[in-house]
Formats: C-alpha cells, structure tokens, sequence
C-alpha cells in the first residue's frame, strides 16, 4: 500500500501534504531524491512533523538543482533501476522531487520514477492565483503516461473558487485543503481534517 505525493512546482506543499498523510495514518516516508542537502532534508521536516519512520534516500545530492542537474554537478548518474520501494508492512507515503516534468537524466523525467515505482499519485498544489492551470497541466502529464491519480490537496489559503476550477476542468477531486498553520507543529497539522472515508487511501492497491 503506498502513494507518491507529487507536485505543480517545487515549494507547493509536498513535504506538508507527506507529513499530514503519514501523522493521520501512520505510514513510513521514503524521499527517493533529495537535492540541497545538506542544509535540506525534507525527511527531517517528516519526521518532526508526524513521527512518521524513514526509509534512507536512494540518492542525497548537495545542489538545490535538479536531479539530473545536481548529480551531473557530482559526476555521477541517476538510473532508474536505482530505485525499488522500500519493503514495509505499513502504508508508504512517497515523495517526488520537485514537478512531474523535473529532469532525472538526460532522458527521463519524474514522471518515469513514478512509473518505475508503480504507485497512484496525490497532486499537492498551491491554493493562489494560476493553480488551476498549473494543475491541470499537471494532471494532462500524469494521464498522458497513464499513472492513476488519487485527487489533489491544496496548500495555502482556502480558494473556494480555484477548489471549484480545478476540479471542473482537471475532472479531479480535491482532497482536502491544508490551510497556513502558525505555527506548523505536529498539533496544528494534526488538526487539519483527513482524507475522506477515514484515511480510506491505506486500502488502495499498490
């Protein structure tokens, strides 16, 4: 039983939209890729904010870049068949780097790890002014590989009008809504409600 938290950019929310779905399920977190490190360790931000375990990161790159961009930078190549979902007997929250389209290597993109991973996606997007678009595209790319998609949560001030839009013209659900939180601890994020049907994702297939 996994899911991968995917985004419309980088900054949207993925790592918030991870900690949230790991504190209300008790699910692992595993980041494939972090890039910018150190200081940043999205995983370090997890567990702070769920409890959630980690799984160690298949590739931790010191440029904030992209993948493809950052390992280049330390002469070293990302394969695909570098990657395989750690074995847990909990639920596993996955989290990309970045958007769909962010470059792994020269040829392959996020959108081939989510493939490569096999698991349906959850679209963390901005609730501000040209979320609509930007999700959308995002959805156009996810279907256009055939990855099954779970829904979207939004991230920032709640927008009943860009909730309405996206699920209009992205024929989605919206998920949920996770609001600024000052501060964002494990309590406040605690708060924010869980996904419809009590968390009813844990049963989806992998």
């Amino acid at each position: 039983m996994k899911v991968f938290v995917t985004g419309t950019d980088t900054d949207v929310g993925k790592t918030i939209v991870s900690a949230w779905l790991c504190l209300h399920s008790g699910a692992d977190y595993w980041k494939p890729i972090q890039s910018g490190h150190p200081p940043d360790r999205d995983a370090d931000t997890v567990a702070h904010l769920s409890g959630a375990r980690l799984h160690p990161e298949r590739h931790l790159l010191r440029e904030p870049l992209s993948p493809y961009h950052a390992a280049k930078l330390q002469g070293l190549r990302i394969e695909l068949d570098d990657f395989r979902a750690p074995d847990t007997s909990r639920p596993l929250v996955m989290e990309g780097a970045g958007g769909v389209l962010v470059p792994v290597n020269e040829s392959a993109t996020m959108l081939d790890l989510m493939l490569r991973l096999g698991a349906p996606v959850i679209v963390a997007a901005r609730s501000s002014l040209g979320t609509i678009n930007h999700t959308c595209l995002t959805l156009l790319a996810l279907r256009s590989r055939n990855i099954p998609v779970l829904g979207v949560v939004l991230c920032g001030p709640i927008n009943p009008g860009n909730r309405e839009g996206i699920e209009q013209f992205g024929n989605v659900k919206v998920l949920a809504e996770i609001p600024p939180l000052e501060p964002l601890t494990r309590d406040s994020l605690q708060r924010v409600a869980p996904l419809p049907g009590a968390l009813g994702w844990i049963r989806w297939k992998s």
